[in-house]
């Protein structure tokens, strides 16, 4: 990649405020360290012992444990960071990092937000907004309404147009909430009554708008970096068609499903709309590709890192923060070349919940934690042994990722690394993650964004029904418990299910079975 243009009017940036918590905080910290900036953490009184709050320079602790007073005060965040000094804020994912109104309240107090401009955060969160400028640049997008659909005689006449099955979708927001499948006209009214009071409830917005549904669709959405003068620059494709409740669940870059000529389409369409909008920042053009007619729709721009950005540094050789920090400096990508990605890498992410019992939240205190070290492979996180788990934020602990020079090879190894990891104390995530591994819908690329949510109906998780992979999971907890790690596949002895439910408080206590 060639060197980097700087702009007359860029500006170094000495230190970075990063307005988030946990590995994310951490994750962009790293890379302030790189590159010689200095770097201050927020933490609420509940995160007071958490690792991400040392793991800055300075730290300063802006509230209660509630989010509303704290991560997501903005008014307390900016005075953080005049506090110390800081010149720039880094919004992480979630919080804050698509609030326009934040956006501008940095730029106000003389602050450098890394990521987009207010304006841009605007016409893209509004996703009918975000529709009608991806049209106007030659972006295809999914057949739907024109604008927000406000009654039932608008809501059947758009309906019948379109065609079932689709979409009633919130204009706001996003992470799954104000989305409702519709399968006949019989559903349609108390389908779209029931996502405007959810986005109402959720958003603060109840406008919702129709869109068709691209039926065994894969997930696949395009990395790019703007510098908001209309310079813009292509990082390669993911896939994330592995989703549960319109949730991630494991991502890979690149997508097995898109070959030259089609990655070469995306590029065109993704490359149009971000210099439509002269986007600055890292952001993200999602899709539903349909395999068999190879075409592909926008479905939403997120305007901020993704959480499986990861996948495509490794690939690229590429670190997407210090991309960011350079574009909110300044400089421009003027004379810059696209990365060529090698290789294959793969993301799981792995939640503080128990995946073979309706996916409830698990709390308590760390015990027994083992992150294995190999190469090619990275796990994010902010963990510590003796770290309380809390109610209060998102259950994401982490996200654990591999490189292969072929996608077999990635997978193999994210399964060992899976499989190597101990988190005690706590139920995770991470035992479905294994059984995902070796999944063949998943292995031999076929997965769509329905095949997860099929595949876990498929699968009961009970004790008395437990998946044979599960009774294997159970004999080597209860069998290793305190050898390390998940345990060794080549000896694993399965357990009889009655044996599951204490296994399962094994793994909660990090204690043998009696």
């Amino acid at each position: 990649m060639k060197k980097k243009t700087v702009s007359k009017k860029s500006k170094k940036i000495r230190k970075v405020l990063v307005a988030n918590r946990g590995e994310i905080a951490l994750r962009v910290f790293h890379t302030c360290h790189e590159l010689g900036i200095g770097s201050v953490a927020v933490y609420s009184e509940a995160d007071s012992r958490s690792p991400h709050r040392f793991g800055a320079d300075e730290s300063v602790c802006i509230g209660p444990a509630a989010s509303s007073e704290s991560y997501l005060n903005m008014a307390r965040v900016i005075e953080a960071a005049k506090e110390t000094g800081a010149d720039a804020i880094h919004p992480g994912y979630g919080f804050l990092s698509e609030n326009a109104e934040f956006s501008a309240m940095c730029e106000e107090a003389g602050i450098i937000f890394i990521g987009p401009r207010a304006e841009s955060i605007r016409s893209m969160g509004d996703k009918v907004e975000a529709r009608k400028i991806m049209q106007a640049a030659g972006v295809p997008v999914t057949p739907g309404s024109d604008g927000p659909v406000e009654s039932e005689e608008e809501l059947i006449a758009t309906a019948k147009q379109v065609g079932f099955p689709l979409l009633v979708k919130a204009s706001a927001g996003g992470g799954g909430k104000g989305i409702r499948r519709v399968d006949s006209e019989d559903e349609l009214v108390e389908a779209w009554q029931r996502a405007a009071s959810e986005a109402g409830s959720a958003f603060g917005d109840a406008t919702v708008y129709i869109e068709k549904l691209v039926v065994n669709a894969r997930h696949v959405e395009a990395q790019v970096v703007g510098d908001g003068v209309g310079g813009a620059i292509f990082f390669g494709e993911r896939d994330c068609s592995l989703q549960r409740n319109h949730q991630k669940v494991v991502e890979e870059s690149p997508s097995p499903a898109v070959d030259e000529e089609v990655r070469d389409r995306i590029r065109q369409a993704s490359l149009a709309g971000v210099k439509a909008i002269k986007y600055r920042g890292a952001g993200t053009m999602e899709y539903l590709y349909d395999e068999a007619s190879r075409d592909f729709y926008f479905l939403e721009m997120n305007t901020r890192l993704q959480v499986e950005h990861p996948v495509t540094e490794m690939v690229t050789g590429v670190d997407l923060v210090a991309e960011q920090i350079r574009v909110a400096e300044g400089n421009t990508l003027e004379g810059r070349e696209e990365p060529i990605p090698r290789g294959h890498a793969v993301e799981f992410r792995v939640y503080a919940e128990d995946p073979y019992r309706g996916f409830i939240p698990s709390t308590g205190e760390v015990r027994g934690l083992r992150l294995p070290h190999a190469p090619f492979t990275r796990f994010d996180a902010s963990l510590r042994e003796g770290y309380e788990i809390t109610p209060f934020y998102d259950p994401m602990l982490g996200k654990a990722m591999a490189w292969g020079a072929t996608r077999e090879e990635a997978i193999d190894r994210l399964d060992a690394l899976l499989s190597r990891t101990r988190i005690g104390g706590i139920h995770t995530s991470i035992p479905l993650g294994i059984e995902i591994c070796r999944w063949q819908a998943f292995r031999d690329g076929s997965s769509h964004t329905g095949s997860l949510e099929e595949w876990l109906a498929e699968r009961q998780y009970l004790p008395k029904e437990m998946p044979e992979l599960s009774k294997v999971f159970a004999g080597i907890v209860a069998r290793d418990a305190l050898r390390g790690g998940y345990g060794r596949r080549q000896k694993a002895t399965p357990a009889e299910p009655g044996e599951w439910g204490e296994a399962a408080r094994l793994e909660n206590t990090g204690r043998r079975p009696r």
